[in-house]
């Protein structure tokens, strides 16, 4: 490996990592930032396409629940010139808000992610979230989409 690849795994990685902080800290301007407008995702809800339905999708269970944490491990990133894939543990806690303050809902899954340089920018082309197990109350966030429900 040479020390291009090097920076742009570094790349690559910090903006994965500073797509879950956005998340956590409901910057939602920031997060614009580090995804395309063509974005697609399936984050276990249905497929999504472009930036404002990937963000209206994430909103709709984070701006109504209280503190969350979404930890990131056991990273790895393959980089082929311009174009990125990346795969991430993660664990993510949910706290209720208000009366549901009391009620925690967390998940295990992985992140598997594809990536497009754009001048010194790595941004977001496509994420799945590969849910592996969840434990708690799905109440402690938001209502989610439109239309969707946890039972399926």
């Amino acid at each position: 490996m040479n020390l291009e690849d090097l920076l742009a795994e570094r790349g690559v990685t910090r903006a994965l990592i500073r797509i879950a902080r956005a998340m956590d800290e409901r910057d939602w301007a920031g997060l614009d930032e580090l995804v395309l407008p063509e974005v697609t995702a399936d984050l276990g809800t249905g497929e999504l396409t472009g930036r404002a339905e990937l963000v209206t999708s994430i909103r709709s269970f984070l701006d109504e629940c209280g503190p969350t944490q979404h930890l990131l491990g056991n990273v790895l990133v393959e980089v082929t010139g311009d174009t990125a894939t990346s795969r991430a543990y993660v664990s993510d806690m949910h706290v209720g808000a208000g009366e549901r303050a009391h009620l925690t809902f967390r998940t295990l899954g992985d992140y598997h992610d594809r990536w497009v340089r754009r001048g010194d920018a790595w941004l977001l082309d496509r994420r799945v979230k590969v849910n592996r197990a969840h434990v708690g109350s799905f109440e402690a966030l938001g209502p989610g989409p439109a239309g969707w429900s946890p039972r399926g």
